[in-house]
C-alpha cells in the first residue's frame, strides 16, 4: 500500500476545475491507471483508491491518498509525495484516528439507503458498525463527531447527495484481519468520493 499527498496551488486547482466533490474525484482518479474492467466496475469491485480532501487556504490545497498502486508522480498539475506503508504499521493494538464518513443505513423494508442524522445517532451508528463490521472498537467517551455537512454534486444528469461527518477518537483492534481490510478498502459508503479513509496514528 502507498500513502500519498497531492499538493495543489491555487492555479493547479483552477486548472483542474475543482469546484465540487466530483471534480476532486476526477483529479484523484486521474493520477492512476484504471485497472478495472467495465464488468468489475458494474459489480462494484473496489478501485484500490481512497482519498480525503484536507482543504487548505486561499493559496494551497492538500488531498491525502491511500492506494494499492503508485500514482503518477509527475502530474500535469500539482505535486505528489508518497511513502510505502510497511506491514508492521497495521500491527499495533490501538490507534488515534480520524475519518470522514457517509453515515447511512439500508431500510430493511424498502431497501432504500437512508441518511443517519444528528451527532448522537451518528455516534451510535459508528460505534455499532466499528465493532460489528470493521474490526475495531471505539472508546465512546472520546469519540468526537464534528463537521456535519452535505455533499452534493452533478454526475451527468443525476444529482448525487451524501451526508458527511468527520469523526475522531481512539480505537482498539479486535479483529486484525477485518481491521486491515477496513484500512485498505475504506469504511462505509461513498468511498469513491472522499469518504472512508481511516487516518490512523499508533498509540
Amino acid at each position: 500500500m502507498y500513502a500519498a499527498v497531492l499538493r495543489l496551488s491555487r492555479g493547479d486547482a483552477k486548472a483542474l476545475r475543482l469546484t465540487d466533490a466530483y471534480s476532486v474525484h476526477r483529479a484523484v482518479y486521474g493520477l492512476f491507471a484504471d485497472t478495472r474492467s467495465a464488468v468489475q466496475k458494474q459489480a462494484s469491485l473496489p478501485s484500490g483508491i481512497l482519498y480525503a480532501d484536507q482543504g487548505g487556504d486561499f493559496h494551497h490545497r492538500a488531498i491525502l491518498i491511500l492506494a494499492d498502486r503508485l500514482p503518477n508522480l509527475t502530474p500535469d498539475h500539482g505535486t505528489v509525495e508518497y511513502k510505502i506503508i510497511q506491514p508492521a504499521f497495521l500491527q499495533h493494538a490501538s490507534y488515534a484516528f480520524q475519518v470522514v464518513v457517509n453515515p447511512c443505513r439500508r431500510d430493511a423494508q424498502t431497501g432504500k439507503i437512508l441518511a443517519v442524522l444528528g451527532r448522537e445517532a451518528i455516534s451510535d451508528w459508528f460505534l455499532e458498525r466499528a465493532a460489528a463490521s470493521w474490526g475495531f472498537a471505539v472508546k465512546p467517551d472520546n469519540l468526537q463527531v464534528e463537521k456535519l455537512a452535505v455533499q452534493r454534486f452533478k454526475k451527468g444528469e443525476q444529482t448525487v447527495t451524501h451526508g458527511s461527518a468527520s469523526l475522531k477518537g481512539e480505537l482498539e483492534v479486535i479483529d486484525r484481519e477485518r481491521f486491515v481490510a477496513s484500512f485498505r478498502q475504506g469504511i462505509g459508503r461513498g468511498r469513491a468520493f472522499g469518504f472512508g479513509l481511516l487516518q490512523i496514528v499508533p498509540l
